[in-house]
Order: C-alpha cells, then sequence, then structure tokens
C-alpha cells in the first residue's frame, strides 16, 4: 500500500514555509530607513538649538558696549565742560550788576519818572564816607551807563545807620552822597548832571539792632530825574 506522505521526486510541494530568514530580510531596509530619518530629525533639531545660543550669546555682548559708550561719554563731556565755562567767566570777567543794567533799560525806556535805584554793593564803614576800593567797579559801571545816555540827570542821596544824632547822621549821609557824585565825576560825568541829598537815618531797609542790618542802612541810592 502507498504512503500518502509521500511524494514523488518530480511533484512540486502542496506548501510553502517562509522562515524567520526571509521575514527578517524584508523588514531590515525600513526600519534601516526610519533610523535614518529619526538621526536626521535630530540633527535639524541640534542645528537649530546651537543657532538660539549664538544668538542669545551675541546680544549681550551689544547691549552692554552701547550703554558703556553713550552713557558716560554724555555724562562726561557736558556736564563738566558747562560747569568750568560758565563759573569762572563771571568771577574773572567781573560781571556788572545787575541793577545797573536796569538803570540802562530805564534811560533807554519811556517809564514815568522819577525812579529810585539802590546800589547793590556800594556801602559805608561806620561814620566813613570814604568809597571802598571793592566799591569802585560798581560806580564805574554807572559811569558808562551814564555816558550811554547823556540827557540823563540823577540824584544820589546818602544814608545812615541810626548810632549817633539824628543831625550828624544827616551830615554824614550828604558826606557819602558827595563821595559818590565826586567819583563819577572823576569818570568823566558832567558835574551838573548830579545833585546830591542826605536821607540821614530816615527810611532804614534793615534793623538797626544789628551790626548787619546798621551796615545795609550805611547805603546810596540812585534816582533818576531825566533821561
Amino acid at each position: 500500500m502507498a504512503n500518502p506522505d509521500h511524494k514523488g521526486d518530480g511533484a512540486p510541494p502542496s506548501k510553502i514555509h517562509v522562515g524567520p530568514a526571509t521575514k527578517k530580510a524584508g523588514w531590515l531596509p525600513w526600519v534601516l530607513l526610519a533610523l535614518g530619518i529619526l538621526a536626521l530629525l535630530f540633527g535639524m533639531r541640534r542645528c537649530s538649538k546651537d543657532d538660539t545660543v549664538t544668538q542669545s550669546a551675541a546680544v549681550p555682548a551689544t547691549a552692554p558696549a552701547t550703554g558703556t559708550a553713550t552713557t558716560p561719554a554724555t555724562g562726561t563731556a557736558t556736564t563738566p565742560a558747562t560747569g568750568t565755562a560758565t563759573t569762572p567767566a563771571a568771577i574773572t570777567t567781573g560781571a556788572a550788576p545787575a541793577w545797573t543794567s536796569g538803570v540802562g533799560s530805564y534811560l533807554a525806556g519811556t517809564e514815568a519818572l522819577p525812579r529810585t535805584f539802590a546800589f547793590e554793593k556800594l556801602h559805608f564803614d561806620t561814620a566813613k564816607s570814604d568809597i571802598r576800593a571793592d566799591d569802585r567797579d560798581e560806580l564805574n559801571t554807572l559811569a558808562a551807563t551814564m555816558k550811554q545816555y547823556p540827557n540823563a540827570r540823577v540824584r544820589v542821596v546818602g544814608y545812615a545807620d541810626a548810632r549817633g544824632t539824628a543831625p550828624a547822621n544827616a551830615t554824614l549821609g550828604k558826606e557819602r552822597a558827595d563821595s559818590v557824585k565826586a567819583a563819577l565825576v572823576a569818570e568823566g560825568i558832567a558835574a551838573d548832571r548830579i545833585d546830591t541829598a542826605s536821607g540821614g537815618e530816615s527810611n532804614p531797609v534793615d534793623t538797626n539792632a544789628t551790626s548787619v542790618g546798621q551796615a545795609e542802612n550805611r547805603r546810596t541810592e540812585l534816582v533818576v530825574l531825566q533821561r
């Protein structure tokens, strides 16, 4: 009897079995392709991070340079230059007192007459009528202003503090006014353009109870009578 499981040598097999070696050989290219794609994506992500780090590192290097170069340069160049140019100039040139500029503006204007101006620096020592050396510049400036307005006429009024008798203070006030007139005449102002008067101890501008107040009251005023 013939064995049904036995096939002839020339007959083809009825089933084909695919072994493990055949399956691995079919999937291997796909696995390699996937790994390649993953490697490519990883490399692109790494390059993107490197670019971000490079840009972040470059920004701080620029910002401090701008701040350092601009702020100190402006502060150093501007502030000292302004302070140095302004303050010494006023001290060296001996700028004219503000009130003398006011006299010149008044003489050039049309405001009503008369008008009284107080000397800023000109004061006198106790019981004296001599012009102090430090006060000469103020009188010289006033003389220069009067030369610009040759038709102007003025009156100089001298005052005293309240120490001493009223008659003595009246005399002292007149002597102080005459000293101011003599100084202006010495600078080229015609004597007939200047009147003098005494205010004595009247109309104090400060207290007579302190030495500082008394010094302020030993003053001289200028009254513009004519332009």
